[in-house]
């Protein structure tokens, strides 16, 4: 039997993933649309490749912010999976929205990129290639450098989140032991 503050606890959860959901979305907008003003301005006014770095900060700053809502909602999502689940607690039945919808993540792959990867890929690169494409030799290796290391954290990044799911479930129901 469900006590009150069970069903409020639920209920703030559940409104926790929605509206952590629309912040990521209307954050990566922001980022790109400051990501683009910021890259224009170092276009217009730029006589050094470091001022390419501005607009990769606002692109790393954007990412690693959505990379952390993300987690703490996949986070959120397994604790309600564990302990608000009918079939984790063994009971019959098919289980909630959480768990349907990670077997149905299982069974038919892909889908959009929860964290915009590739769009921050293309944006690093595109940031990149045109902080590169002046000043001297030194300063555009020291700009290619933060921008490949900007490229392969967004990489890695994704990778731990295709795996988090699965990694926070196991880690919710050994705390049921």
């Amino acid at each position: 039997m469900e006590t009150p503050l069970r069903e409020l606890e639920f209920a703030a959860l559940r409104a926790t993933i929605r509206e952590r959901g629309t912040v990521r979305l209307i954050l990566t907008w922001t980022t790109f649309g400051l990501w683009a003003a910021l890259l224009l301005a170092a276009l217009v006014w730029a006589i050094v490749p470091a001022a390419f770095l501005a607009p990769l900060l606002v692109l790393a700053v954007g990412f690693e912010t959505a990379f952390a809502v993300h987690t703490g909602v996949e986070r959120v999502g397994r604790y309600l999976q564990v302990f608000f689940e009918k079939d984790v607690a063994g009971a019959p039945g098919p289980g909630g929205w959480e768990t349907t919808a990670m077997t149905f993540g299982q069974r038919f792959p892909g889908g959009p990129d929860p964290l915009f990867s590739l769009l921050f890929v293309l944006a690093a690169v595109l940031n990149g290639v045109l902080a590169v494409s002046g000043g001297v030799p030194a300063e555009q290796i020291g700009v290619g450098v933060f921008h490949a290391a900007f490229v392969i954290r967004v990489i890695v990044a994704g990778r731990r989140a295709g795996r988090q799911r699965a990694q926070d479930l196991e880690r919710f129901r050994a705390l049921l032991r």
